[in-house]
């Protein structure tokens, strides 16, 4: 076996100048794969563990080049000054089972690194599950690692790769193995891509569900950082359901990475309603510190301005009703500053207080454009200008600081209508009396 490396000391069979490079690389760009099948054949008669060089700055750097994205996915990156690969390579990324057959056949050895990558890491980065079958029938190592210290299951990093996951983890991948650089094991790339399929894979032959990575991140932690969609009523997201298998499985909810923040802070910071929920109910800290002095209620006031269609307040009484630290009342201005686009987090906020005194400037800390668009909720505001709340309002703080941090369960069971109810929870009104 020939191990090849990115250096000025490799050996070329065949440069990025030479005829038959640029007939293949003429070939892929036109989509002629009959044509590539047939020189990768045509290579394998002589020297089937051959190394070509697809690119290199030069020709990258010609304006006349133009790539398809079907080539450019796991052939070429601009990244690399020089891009190596050989027969098999190619062969497997491309997704040519007959033509890789072929090599294998014909003498192409199946862990042959080119370009820092085998065959098997093209071909489980591009989800060609007869490839991975057929390499790994052939001696393929499931543990091998590209020059970035990256396993082949790190690679299935899309719900397509399942299969090539399970082909590999059959062939004896090791699931726990960290990646050199970062220390993030399949299980962190699973949860980073939002692949529930992938995870339940691995938890099932053994791998480790709390292994921090070189930033202690944990696979619950990544997954929450990730989480970014917008959900509907019904819907159930895929870094949502990974988050719930990977509490099933024991993920401890209150580990937090290198800058101490947990899984709630990345949760909440995203906006993420029924993560905030699914963590609170296994047990997270919801008043967890992170190194810059922010708790899970800080994150999402932070970001509720920009991610206001997804319903910041939600989240904000969520966490008030599950006991949440509130903010030190004289930093309501720059909170009100902040969140000026978001009336009812404004409001759900305010109403969480007993008395909180409104002064001139409050009024001048709302843009007039924002004042105009939501102009009812803030004149409500304002009218309580060094005004007392009402008794309404008293009693419900009264309740609220009876009940702490059980509001969310204790609210409920009170012999009251469900507006009461409501007005208890801090379902927002659209004005403050």
């Amino acid at each position: 076996m020939r191990e090849c490396e990115m250096s000025e000391e490799i050996r070329l069979d065949f440069p990025a100048e030479s005829d038959l490079v640029r007939t293949l690389r003429d070939a892929l760009d036109r989509q002629d794969f009959c044509m590539v099948e047939d020189l990768l054949r045509g290579l394998t008669k002589t020297s089937p563990n051959s190394i070509i060089e697809l690119s290199n700055d030069e020709w990258m750097k010609d304006p006349a080049v133009q790539l398809p994205p079907a080539v450019l996915l796991g052939l070429w990156s601009l990244e690399y000054k020089r891009e190596l690969t050989s027969p098999l390579c190619i062969a497997a990324a491309q997704g040519f089972t007959e033509c890789l057959q072929y090599l294998l056949e014909h003498g192409a050895h199946p862990n042959l690194s080119a370009g820092g990558k085998a065959a098997l890491h093209e071909a489980c980065a591009n989800g060609n599950t007869d490839c991975v079958e057929l390499l790994l029938d052939h001696g393929a190592n499931p543990n091998q690692l590209t020059e970035d210290g990256l396993t082949p299951l790190h690679l299935c990093t899309t719900p397509q790769s399942l299969r090539c996951a399970k082909a590999v983890v059959r062939h004896g991948a090791k699931v726990h193995l960290p990646s050199e650089e970062e220390e993030e094991t399949p299980l962190h790339v699973a949860a980073r891509h939002g692949l529930p399929h992938h995870a339940q894979l691995y938890l099932r032959y053994g791998a480790h569900i709390n292994h921090t990575s070189s930033s202690g991140e944990t696979p619950l932690g990544l997954a929450c950082s990730e989480a970014q969609d917008k959900l509907e009523e019904d819907q159930d997201e895929p870094h949502l359901q990974l988050c719930h298998l990977l509490l099933a499985y024991g993920a401890n909810v209150n580990l937090s990475d290198s800058e101490r923040r947990t899984p709630l802070h990345k949760a909440a910071r995203n906006v993420q309603v029924k993560l905030v929920q699914l963590l609170l109910d296994h047990g997270a800290d919801i008043n967890a510190i992170d190194y810059n002095g922010c708790s899970p209620l800080s994150c999402v006031l932070q970001t509720s301005n920009i991610r206001q269609e997804w319903q910041p307040h939600i989240v904000v009484q969520t966490l008030l009703n599950h006991g949440s630290i509130k903010v030190w009342p004289q930093a309501l201005l720059k909170v009100l500053t902040a969140c000026a686009s978001s009336p009812k987090t404004v409001e759900i906020l305010f109403n969480s207080y007993n008395l909180v005194p409104v002064t001139s400037k409050w009024a001048e800390a709302i843009p007039e454009d924002l004042f105009q668009l939501h102009r009812p909720f803030y004149e409500s505001l304002f009218a309580l200008e060094y005004k007392p709340r009402c008794l309404q309002h008293l009693c419900r703080s009264a309740l609220r600081k009876h009940f702490g941090k059980h509001c969310h369960s204790l609210i409920p069971r009170l012999p009251i209508p469900r507006s009461l109810q409501d007005y208890l929870l801090l379902q927002p009104e659209g004005f403050i009396i």
